[in-house]
């Protein structure tokens, strides 16, 4: 029977990695560390994490505003809620931040904890946390239009800057032998750049691509760059209009989606 016990509790110690050895201390104010029962799971923490959160049930429980009410057969407060989804709520008071795996599946129930816990920054952070997942997963759109004039030039637009910021890492201006980096006159916006000409009043001045400086940029190669790297990020095209010209490049306007 003993051995028994003993193979169960290393068992329940892979299976929960917050597991500690039971314990009364939170009938101890003394104590720094904590042990409690949520749901049939042992959590152990510092007092003052638990308290982190002034008017949180939790923080009423450590500090003695709210009297102790169950207790497991080892002499731990008892919590009769979800025990495997306490450990985000510990994270949370641990860290001060909301750290979720990409596929987690459970925002409703962890919700729940929250505002039974009396936490609002965690259902606030979860809240941004849904936010932020639901505009990962909105295809993005991308524009490329060229008017095949000098005075409007190349204009590209994306509802993910991110894909602006790799067109710009692309390029550089050099004048006189000097490295200017992404002239900032062709950014329109953080998810905008147009390009309306390509020699700036300084003489010698260049946009080339970067690990080709010696290539001169031109409305035709930028294109073609842009276009490629759409591609390579997974964007797909969708329309293209006056394609009659015979190549993507002579286009007046491409669209794509990811």
């Amino acid at each position: 029977m003993e051995w028994n016990l003993r193979r169960m509790e290393s068992e329940l110690r892979q299976i929960n990695p917050d597991l500690l050895q039971p314990s009364k201390s939170f009938k101890k104010p003394s104590s720094g560390t904590i042990t409690i029962n949520v749901g049939g799971y042992l959590y152990a923490a510092q007092r003052h994490t638990l308290a982190k959160h002034p008017g949180s049930l939790l923080e009423e429980m450590v500090t003695g505003k709210k009297p102790v009410l169950h207790v497991d057969s080892m002499g731990n407060t008892f919590i009769d809620r979800d025990g495997p989804i306490f450990r985000h709520i510990l994270n949370f008071l641990r860290l001060g931040e909301l750290v979720l795996p990409e596929d987690f599946k459970e925002t409703e129930l962890l919700r729940r904890e929250a505002n039974f816990y009396r936490l609002s920054e965690l259902a606030q952070a979860l809240q941004d946390w849904e936010q932020q997942q639901a505009t990962q997963r909105e295809p993005a759109f991308l524009e490329v239009t060229d008017s095949h004039e000098r005075s409007q030039g190349l204009r590209v637009y994306c509802s993910d800057n991110t894909f602006i910021e790799k067109v710009k890492n692309r390029l550089v201006q050099i004048s006189k032998s000097r490295l200017d980096g992404f002239p900032e006159e062709f950014e329109v916006s953080s998810n905008i750049i147009q390009f309306r000409h390509f020699i700036k009043s300084e003489q010698g001045s260049r946009l080339v691509l970067k690990q080709d400086s010696t290539f001169l940029c031109t409305l035709e190669c930028l294109k073609l760059e842009t276009v490629m790297l759409a591609l390579k990020g997974g964007f797909r095209l969708i329309t293209s209009l006056d394609s009659s010209r015979g190549s993507v490049v002579q286009c007046e306007a491409l669209h794509f989606v990811k």
